[in-house]
């Protein structure tokens, strides 16, 4: 046979099955082919036709190469024939679309209930269904509902399926994907723009009111349905995962069940045509995002949920978007990444990064009361009583900083021994602030002699908003 087809041993080592099996046996006359003409294989024919690159024409040539010296049709005949033939496919079988190039999505339209510990009805759970175009190879699981995440977690799960990315997603033309809808160029909503960069992809939404769009997952959304949904529909369900691990096993036959009038399977067609050329997943698995438009506060700090996070000072008044999931906060300005969080849920609080900080707050958060009030005992007594007056009388310590750091930066402008005899006669006065500290020094009072502390002997006030001693150490 292999020398009847004029193939040695490193010829046919040389060809793939496919074309081997055309060389050995296409050139078989069936006995009711018009003229003695050699029939071609349609449905290998239809099969190639998905790869990408591969015409009628080049098919035609290896069909001519392949039967030398017999009758054979020409071109035109042969292209002809092929149509024919193919029209007697359904409408999902005749399309074709290449290799790698297309997901089809959308939710079947029956739903499954998931019971409570009871028996009852809990809620009923949606069907997602995903094929890809060239294989017909399907994936279904159940969701919660149609959400944004839903319809995204589910092409996601697909994507994983498959083991690979196609170049295009075609869901259906849901509100939950498409802000703007539009027949020729629709709008995606800015968190599908940012799941399909997520996976180097891109993603148009079928038409509205136009099946032929979206016919493969029609098809494959019915064959769902009776192949698997009508298997389960006397099964009783308590969770998600139980019915999912249901539809996984299902959804394996399926896709291992022989095609009815082409040769093979889902999975064989899925390994030759859809696999090899399958964009690689990327390393991280995608995480739904939403998005909120912000404008920085003063404070440079930007409001999430109740929560405040910081970004550069620099951008403080400006408009900047925020990426929210569930584990993290992005803030993106001019589509750039300039901050990121880790998402808290706690109301009113604020995350601050320290390099998001002018300077000179940079230096205010480095000083603590124990810090304060080391390097006033450093100057003299009388100033650790004035600075720890100043940290004490407010309701929280921060909210006297900026007035101890002013005070005990008057030494350097008077003098250590100056500061200490000022702050001893604001002591005797009972006037522990640094605007009296700062007049004393103005006025040279602090070389006049001092008045007796046990005149006017200041007492840290107390009351509850009062911190001790033992608070700083």
């Amino acid at each position: 046979m292999a020398k009847a087809a004029g193939l040695d041993w490193a010829q046919a080592d040389s060809l793939n099955e496919d074309t081997l099996e055309q060389r050995l046996f296409g050139a078989q006359k069936p006995a009711n082919s018009p003229g003695g003409r050699v029939t071609p294989d349609f449905p290998y024919l239809h099969r190639e036709l998905r790869r990408k690159g591969v015409t009628l024409q080049l098919l035609w040539e290896e069909y001519l190469d392949a039967n030398p010296g017999v009758p054979i049709y020409q071109y035109t005949q042969f292209c002809c024939r092929y149509r024919d033939w193919a029209a007697t496919l359904k409408r999902s079988m005749r399309q074709q679309h290449r290799a790698g190039e297309k997901l089809f999505a959308d939710f079947a339209g029956q739903m499954v209930p998931i019971l409570d510990p009871e028996g009852g009805l809990a809620f009923e759970a949606s069907i997602f269904v995903a094929v890809l175009g060239a294989s017909n190879y399907t994936y279904a699981c159940a969701t919660g509902g149609q959400t944004t995440a839903d319809w995204i977690g589910g092409m996601v799960c697909a994507m994983e399926f498959a083991g690979g990315v196609p170049e295009l997603l075609v869901p259906d033309n849901p509100r939950a994907l498409v802000a703007r809808p539009d027949r020729y160029e629709p709008v995606l909503s800015r968190t599908a723009e940012d799941f399909v960069h997520h996976y180097g992809t891109a993603m148009l939404p079928a038409r509205p009111r136009k099946p032929q769009d979206k016919a493969k997952v029609e098809t494959g959304v019915l064959i769902v349905e009776r192949w698997i949904l009508a298997r389960l529909r006397n099964h009783r369900f308590y969770s998600l995962g139980e019915l999912n691990k249901a539809i996984k096993k299902l959804v394996a036959d399926l896709n291992d069940r022989p095609f009815k009038k082409l040769p093979g399977t889902r999975r064989e067609w899925f390994e030759r045509l859809d696999r090899p050329v399958l964009r690689p997943l990327p390393p991280r698995r995608y995480e739904v995002a939403t998005f909120k438009q912000c404008r920085v506060n003063v404070d440079y700090h930007v409001e999430i949920d109740g929560h405040y996070y910081s970004v550069p000072h620099a951008l403080v008044r400006k408009a900047v978007e925020a990426r929210v999931t569930r584990h993290t906060i992005e803030i993106l300005y001019g589509g750039k990444r300039v901050a990121l969080h880790a998402r808290n849920t706690r109301k009113g609080s604020h995350s601050t990064v320290k390099e998001h900080m002018p300077v000179a707050h940079r230096a205010h958060l480095e000083w603590t009361p124990g810090r304060l009030l080391n390097w006033a005992a450093s100057i003299g007594p009388n100033v650790a009583v004035i600075v720890e007056y100043q940290l004490t009388h407010k309701s929280h310590p921060e909210m006297g900083y900026r007035a101890c750091l002013g005070l005990l930066s008057l030494a350097k402008k008077y003098s250590k021994e100056r500061l200490e005899a000022a702050c001893a006669r604001a002591v005797a006065i009972g006037s522990l602030t640094r605007k009296s500290v700062v007049s004393i020094l103005e006025n040279h009072l602090d070389r006049q002699a001092t008045l007796p502390v046990s005149q006017t002997e200041w007492h840290s006030p107390m009351h509850d908003n009062v911190r001790g001693p033992d608070y700083y150490h």
